[in-house]
């Protein structure tokens, strides 16, 4: 593993831990309070299902004591029903005033008669059951009442509120990362602009001196048609060509269309007359397949490609570059393949990172630069397959007769 990936897995897993400590820390906390609040409140339960009971079967009490024991039960602010040993309903407290009706069975009777909505009542039953273990009260007649609760409101919220405090948390980091990130990204993209123009510009007088220095050769030796000094020529126009790459960065390139098999081939001359000739290429495909390209900055794609084949390959193999065309999609492939060492599976996104490399030298940007260069050409670039010892296979997607949107590069 590249320290480059050490470095950024390290700070991942710190956010990561911190996350998880927060998370764990709420829960615990928050459960805690849960519990001591569970307990009061039925201990609440307890004491409202107690005074019930003395109000509904101790009639000739004292005043004061059955103001008191009044005063006592309508204290809890909790939800709760009370049911004989026949699940009949005896009464009920804190529920829906809409869906029930007490009214007296007679003018001159004590006794109170509960009218309710039995649909309602039986789902609120039903999910008291579920909530918490009855409070059974054993009546001096030898019958029991059975005292069904359900939490209030403040611990309801109380329960759902860490799931809601850990979403808000994760939607803040979320947020966070993505904006620090963006503004890391912004950063180096200026320092890179900052960089390749300047790198243009320092490139631009030694090629213009080399230029006049190469007609003065010419000159003095009358080898106007020397193939030496003709494919100098060759490579002080490519510096030029690469200065005007860079010269390119932070700016708008135009797209035009050009014949995609003749600026291929037109490239893959010139690379091959600088490699080594155990190293053989070739190139098929449709031949007439158009589209929209900045010429300078598809050499350079096609340059890092072959370059990266190159090396893969090391002392003798084959470089393959076949255009098709998906008319259906309107897509256009370009399969490049070398018969090199191969790449591991677990590596197919890493190599397109600034920085990856499997060089002792280099500074792992050729495939990075690549996928940059061809997301401006509106287009995708992937390792279409590999295999350890036998090759791999790049592949370009480019658009057909796309309309194009200009981007900076």
């Amino acid at each position: 593993m590249k320290p480059y990936q050490i470095s950024q897995q390290r700070w991942k897993f710190i956010l990561l831990i911190f996350a998880a400590v927060i998370a764990v820390a709420s829960l615990v906390y928050t459960n805690y309070l849960v519990r001591n609040l569970a307990h009061a409140e039925r201990s609440k339960a307890q004491v409202w299902a107690m005074s019930t009971k003395n109000i509904m079967t101790m009639p000739d009490v004292d005043d004061e004591f059955i103001t008191f024991i009044y005063a006592v039960r309508d204290s809890l602010n909790l939800p709760a029903i009370i049911t004989d040993d026949k699940e009949e309903i005896i009464f009920w407290r804190n529920l829906d005033s809409t869906k029930t009706n007490i009214k007296p069975m007679h003018n001159d009777s004590v006794t109170k008669h509960l009218d309710y909505d039995p649909e309602y009542f039986q789902k609120q039953l039903a999910f008291m059951k579920k909530s918490h273990a009855p409070i059974t009260l054993e009546l001096e007649n030898g019958q029991k009442w059975h005292v069904y609760y359900k939490d209030s409101w403040f611990l309801q919220q109380l329960r759902v509120f860490p799931y809601v405090q850990l979403s808000l948390i994760a939607l803040f980091l979320i947020i966070a990362y993505t904006v620090f990130n963006s503004i890391r990204k912004s950063e180096q993209n200026l320092v890179w602009v900052g960089l390749t123009k300047e790198a243009a510009h320092q490139l631009g007088t030694p090629i213009s001196s080399l230029m006049g220095w190469l007609e003065l050769i010419r000159i003095k030796f009358d080898a106007e048609e020397d193939d030496t000094l003709n494919e100098m020529e060759n490579d002080i126009k490519r510096l030029e060509i690469v200065a005007d790459r860079f010269s390119k960065i932070g700016s708008t390139p135009v797209l035009t269309n050009h014949n995609l098999y003749e600026v291929i081939e037109n490239y893959v001359d010139y690379f091959r007359v600088r490699t080594s000739n155990k190293i053989t290429f070739e190139l098929t495909g449709d031949k007439h397949v158009e589209a929209k390209l900045n010429v300078p900055l598809f050499d350079w794609i096609i340059e890092n490609l072959l370059k990266n084949g190159v090396n893969a390959i090391g002392t003798e193999g084959k470089i393959t570059v076949n255009i098709s065309e998906n008319i259906a999609k309107e897509e256009i492939f370009i399969d490049i393949s070398d018969t090199g060492k191969g790449i591991p599976r677990s590596d197919f996104d890493s190599i397109f990172q600034p920085g990856f490399t499997t060089r002792k030298r280099g500074w792992g940007l050729g495939l990075s630069l690549t996928k940059r260069m061809v997301r401006y050409h509106q287009g995708q670039i992937f390792v279409k397959e590999s295999e350890i010892g036998k090759g791999t296979t790049f592949r370009i997607i480019l658009k057909s007769n796309l309309k194009y949107e200009a981007t900076q590069i």
